[in-house]
């Protein structure tokens, strides 16, 4: 009789189900804040260097997640087109992650190093000058705007307050060093963002550009970075032989 009556009002229906999904949802999820392995340490995976960080951001606001994934499954057919399968650890300073839930292009989680800087600004400028068969749009808007990067130590701020281990204070910098080597310490300590976004952006000159710093060369900055950190060769002998 219980049963009946709710199942025949919609109200008392709804409530019980988000009750339900809620206790589920927090038996799930509340254990793996307290298992230090949750997430594994890899080495190699670092936060983003500020110009990376804000090409992230520019990745993010064109929407180019909902068209490509940064998420390699561990089937034949993934690894054999993109490559290693994509370790949790990888994600751990990404907010929010950029898994996606469709590939309408390819995935991007090892595109880092593929192509030349030229190619991409190229290929985002006009993309089938290069790849003939594109239906992705054109975005020659990211070489005509200036990167605005006055914001930079704000956002690292913010992400700081999250867990990404940019340093504010002399003990975190010390961290950095002692983890990342000085030169990516320097990168990520918050009170030099726009001194070392400026030098890895005039040093890398990503968007062929002098004197200018566009949104291209960020973006371009972050795409070059996507699966460069870890060194997957150490991985790959033993975990595709069995495929083989």
């Amino acid at each position: 009789m219980r049963h009946e009556q709710i199942e025949t009002n919609s109200g008392l229906l709804i409530a019980l189900t988000l009750v339900v999904i809620s206790i589920g949802g927090l038996v799930e999820i509340v254990p793996l804040f307290y298992i230090e392995e949750t997430i594994e340490e890899v080495e190699g995976v670092r936060p983003y260097t500020p110009l990376e960080l804000l090409g992230k951001d520019i990745y993010q606001r064109e929407g180019c997640y909902l068209c490509h994934s940064q998420m390699i499954r561990p089937f034949r057919d993934e690894w054999l087109r993109y490559g290693h399968y994509s370790l949790a650890a990888e994600s751990r300073y990404d907010h929010p992650f950029q898994w996606g839930s469709k590939r309408t292009g390819p995935d991007l989680a090892r595109l880092g190093g593929k192509y030349s800087d030229a190619w991409h600004v190229q290929h985002l400028t006009a993309p089938r000058s290069v790849v003939p068969e594109s239906i992705m749009p054109n975005y020659p808007w990211l070489l005509e705007n200036d990167l605005d990067y006055s914001d930079v130590a704000d956002r690292m701020r913010a992400l700081r307050k999250v867990g990404v281990p940019y340093s504010a204070t002399d003990e975190g910098y010390r961290a950095n060093v002692e983890r990342h080597g000085p030169e990516l310490a320097d990168q990520l300590d918050i009170a030099q963002a726009e001194d070392s976004l400026l030098a890895q952006a005039k040093s890398a000159n990503f968007d062929g550009l002098a004197g200018r710093i566009t949104e291209m060369e960020a973006l371009v900055a972050y795409l070059q970075v996507l699966g460069t950190m870890v060194d997957f060769s150490q991985y790959d002998e033993g975990y595709f032989a069995e495929f083989r």
